[in-house]
């Protein structure tokens, strides 16, 4: 078991949290996410990718069959798994970097579990499908719960709070509670303050200036900022010009506590990484 409360337990190794900030990369194998839906929508490419990730030093690969773009509808089941499965069993085949699975949907989770899947990103906080917080207390994975306000087809229509921070702590606390009263361990919870999924802009700013403030919280740290329309609408760009905003947000996120950083561009993100923990143990001389 591992000694530190941040490192995470998974069901071949360690995530190694407390010694460093991980990159996890977004591989959509969907038509329509925001920054690279239809890029990777065919299996061979979506494989082909997250192998190039590998290559560029991701730690964790995020696998998802269904866009959670604001306004966006749900997948049949049958048309996400249909598009995740093959991709996480060959994944998970070729090379050894655990994989999450980024989904809503218990029996998705389930069969990606069945093929080699290491953890699960629910961005419903376990509360889409009553299945499951029961399933991943079943199979002892690491969970990531992250807080959104309503659903991705109504989050953005009037994303406002009276007290941001709190609000938001107050609801992954109430998740987290959620999810041990399932069975899911204390350890094995990720926590995700959900950037773009109910927030302004302002919303979004704001988090990353406090995202320390959820260190209360006791549990890793997974930031999402990577593309995101927050960045676009600061520098007035569209998706395919929000690199160097997005490692603006790495950098920060890093330099503020984020444990992970969920990101589209793995290279960037290693090096930005890899440039503030230089720069904050410089710090501890």
């Amino acid at each position: 078991m591992p000694q530190n409360e941040l490192d995470i337990e998974l069901r071949n190794g360690v995530l190694q949290l407390s010694e460093k900030t991980m990159v996890m990369g977004v591989i959509n194998v969907t038509p329509d996410s925001f920054s690279d839906g239809n890029l990777f929508y065919s299996k061979d490419k979506a494989i082909a990718h997250g192998l190039q990730m590998v290559e560029d030093g991701v730690d964790i690969i995020d696998i998802g069959g269904e866009s959670t773009r604001p306004f966006s509808n749900p997948v049949p089941i049958e048309e996400e798994l249909d598009r995740v499965i093959p991709v996480v069993k060959a994944l998970t085949a070729r090379c050894q970097v655990p994989i999450s699975i980024d989904t809503c949907k218990s029996e998705v989770a389930r069969q990606a579990l069945d093929a080699g899947a290491a953890l699960i990103n629910d961005i419903s906080a376990l509360l889409f499908d009553p299945a499951m917080g029961p399933l991943v207390a079943s199979y002892g994975v690491p969970l990531v719960l992250m807080h959104m306000k309503g659903t991705p087809k109504t989050m953005q229509v009037s994303p406002d709070y009276d007290a941001l921070i709190p609000e938001i702590t107050k609801f992954l606390i109430e998740a987290m509670d959620r999810a041990m009263a399932y069975g899911i361990e204390r350890r094995k919870i990720i926590i995700d303050p959900g950037l773009g999924f109910g927030k302004q802009v302002e919303h979004n700013l704001a988090i990353l200036n406090k995202l320390s403030h959820f260190k209360i919280l006791g549990r890793p740290i997974l930031l999402g900022a990577s593309r995101k329309a927050f960045i676009g609408k600061v520098l007035g760009l569209d998706v395919n010009q929000r690199e160097e905003g997005t490692s603006a947000t790495v950098a920060i996120g890093v330099y503020n506590g984020a444990n992970i950083v969920r990101v589209h561009n793995v290279l960037n993100a290693r090096r930005t990484v890899d440039m503030v923990e230089a720069i904050k143990r410089a710090g501890q001389l």
